[in-house]
């Protein structure tokens, strides 16, 4: 299995990158990145997933609701959806059975709060310039919908998804409720974008995060893993890692990740130098450090989900680096951050 995707390597149909169940050969996490340009649109079904769409550059609108004809099939298990009017190339792949240890999961009734799992909505997300110029909102789509992304002036969107149980109501994630966290010290402070964290989003399996790191440091370090079901002390997750870079006076930028071995799963190592667009796929080990080279801030979306009920972020700092988290309360934090903070609420 190759961990570490380069950028156009994972990309399938109208997606720049197609990283599901299926394709990553485990049971839960997906991203997917589309491009469209001036008034495009794009449709799927999200089937057993939860999906957040994520504007990476521009605004869209975004409609969803119940899948017409009953439930669709996983999206994670069948071809891409459509793009309108300009279609990128390429054949879609052919259905295949999901990942390993990922059963059909029967959906379940969420909550009944707000609209409701059934109504029709429509979210009119804002956007960003680039994933370097600010928070973006979001839209929370649930399973078993069918969903349309249109863009007036067209843009990049990334589809995290998680297959899950439960139904929850589709809704927005504004900018300004995003909490921005500067996290580390020195040169291993980073900014966490935590739109979609356990504790800060309701979602049903699915957590993901935005994290920058300045050019020159490191993140994802101390490296820690979560590959084991531990109650209370480790989460079982898949990872997966989707990296951006700012140019430098027109030079494209790059960065490094490292996955070690933990002795769990299937001992997986990676070393790759990253770029716009690359991938890296983490089921287990213990991953980092992210490494932004120097003159380039480094960005990267990273997408979780895992096969226990409990949605936890919990993990375990690697023993011969994990004293470097207790540095951090002496040191300053990088002067470059953060990037930029979340938006004021509108008045």
């Amino acid at each position: 299995m190759t961990h570490h995707l380069p950028a156009g390597s994972a990309a399938s149909g109208p997606y720049l990158v197609d990283v599901t169940p299926r394709t990553a050969g485990w049971g839960h996490a997906s991203l997917r990145v589309i491009r469209l340009p001036p008034g495009g649109s794009h449709s799927f079904d999200s089937g057993g997933s939860e999906w957040i769409v994520l504007p990476l550059s521009g605004g869209c609108t975004v409609t969803t609701g119940p899948a017409t004809g009953g439930p669709a099939a996983d999206p994670a298990d069948t071809a891409p959806g459509n793009v309108t009017p300009a279609e990128t190339s390429g054949t879609a792949p052919a259905v295949a059975a999901p990942g390993p240890g990922a059963p059909p999961v029967a959906a379940r009734p969420g909550p009944t709060a707000g609209a409701g799992p059934d109504a029709r909505r429509t979210f009119r997300l804002t956007g960003r310039d680039s994933v370097f110029d600010g928070v973006s909102d979001f839209a929370y789509v649930p399973r078993d919908a069918r969903t349309t992304v249109a863009s007036e002036g067209g843009g990049r969107f990334a589809l995290a998804g998680a297959r899950c149980a439960r139904r929850l109501p589709a809704r927005r994630g504004p900018a300004h409720r995003v909490p921005v966290e500067l996290r580390g010290s020195g040169s291993c402070s980073r900014q966490v974008n935590n739109f979609a964290a356990a504790d800060a989003f309701p979602c049903d399996r699915l957590i993901a995060v935005e994290v920058l790191t300045p050019g020159g440091n490191w993140s994802s370090f101390p490296p820690h893993k979560h590959d084991r079901h531990r109650p209370g002390e480790e989460s079982q997750l898949e990872e997966v890692y989707y990296f951006e870079f700012a140019a430098h006076d027109g030079v494209p930028g790059l960065g490094y990740q490292r996955v070690s071995p933990s002795g769990a799963g299937g001992g997986t190592d990676v070393l790759a130098e990253v770029r716009d667009g690359d991938v890296v796929l983490v089921p287990d080990g213990w991953h980092g450090p992210s490494m932004a080279v120097p003159g380039h801030h480094m960005y990267y979306l990273n997408v979780m989900a895992g096969p226990v009920d409990e949605r936890a972020w919990r993990i375990r700092d690697h023993p011969d680096h994990a004293w470097v988290r207790d540095t951090w309360p002496g040191t300053p934090t990088d002067p470059r951050l953060p990037l930029y903070s979340a938006p004021e609420r509108p008045a």
